[in-house]
């Protein structure tokens, strides 16, 4: 399962005011944590002389622009719909987690160029000061509490973006790990191991930001969700009163939303009045047990679903 994604659940959808308080409330402890954290490690690693120390602060300083990345779609995202988005915002949530994506890249190849740079004068590598370890461990710990506290956030009211910007926590503390690392070698007398450590880091940030961008781009060419989450809202559909049976159930992420579009077979004698009322529960039934903003019906009779549509409408010209 990809970070971004989320278990299948009957759980009530939360609304975009709870949501948004959320994505408020842990982005701003994340800005707390990451602006301390990133004055810390980079003033601490140029007096130390941390390569890989430099490195991480700088990862850090870039999750305060990623924080108010989040914080700005969260705003926007929220919005009611209007005429020239009849959806909703909700997809500002997935462009947010592009641009996250694309700023993690930056920053990793900016890294990866640093440490490479480093790495081809090994001679001018200075030994670090033991406070740049102390600096890296306080790091690791404050990382991986500031991931556990927003993953659980996100989850709780399932969006991908808050989930996006915890596991770039997460990478956040295994960069530290990594930094914590290269600094214990290179004051146990192997100075090449703290730009290694720094390399190790920007590539790692690389490839998390890869996997958010490239996850984010899939979202807004209309992908679509989990076998299994589409099971479940089949389930719904199939359960309603009056549908017989359901078919062509296709659906679309809107953000973290879900739009479906699903052919429910209903009996053929009855009117058309009737089986717009079945229609009308069903979409209420599905729009109630999961993350579905919208859901389009066409309905058909049931034991000749979509049969022959063509002859059908010959029929009735003729």
């Amino acid at each position: 399962m990809l970070p971004t994604e989320f278990d299948n659940t009957e759980d009530p959808t939360h609304t975009p005011a709870e949501r948004a308080a959320v994505a408020r409330r842990s982005t701003l402890v994340s800005v707390a944590v990451n602006l301390g954290l990133s004055t810390g490690q980079i003033a601490v690693g140029v007096l130390a002389a941390s390569q890989g120390l430099i490195a991480d602060g700088v990862h850090s300083l870039s999750d305060l622009v990623a924080d108010f990345i989040v914080l700005l779609a969260s705003h926007h995202g929220r919005k009611d719909p209007d005429l020239d988005h009849p959806y909703g915002h909700q997809r500002f949530e997935t462009a947010a987690t592009l641009a996250l994506g694309v700023l993690l890249l930056a920053v990793a190849a900016g890294m990866v160029l640093a440490a490479l740079n480093k790495l081809e004068a090994p001679h001018a590598i200075a030994r670090v000061h033991v406070a740049a370890l102390w600096v890296a461990g306080v790091a690791l710990i404050a990382k991986e509490s500031l991931f556990r506290y927003m993953l659980a956030a996100a989850k709780r009211v399932k969006s991908g973006m808050l989930v996006a910007n915890a596991w770039h926590a997460r990478s956040d503390a295994a960069s530290s790990l990594v930094v914590g690392v290269g600094i214990a070698g290179n004051l146990a007398g192997y100075p090449l191991l703290d730009p290694v450590a720094a390399l190790i880091v920007g590539i790692m940030v690389g490839k998390m930001g890869w996997t958010f961008g490239w996850d984010a781009l899939h979202d807004l060419m209309d992908r679509a969700v989990d076998e299994e989450e589409v099971l479940a809202i089949r389930t719904t559909l199939q359960e309603t009163p009056g549908v017989r049976g359901v078919h062509d159930v296709r659906t679309r992420k809107m953000g973290d939303m879900i739009i479906v579009d699903a052919h429910i077979e209903v009996d053929a004698d009855i009117s058309v009045e009737a089986g717009h009322a079945i229609a009308v529960l069903a979409r209420e039934r599905v729009v109630q047990r999961h993350r579905v903003l919208d859901l389009m019906t066409h309905i058909d009779p049931w034991h000749r679903p979509d049969l022959d549509h063509a002859q059908t409408l010959q029929h009735i010209v003729h």
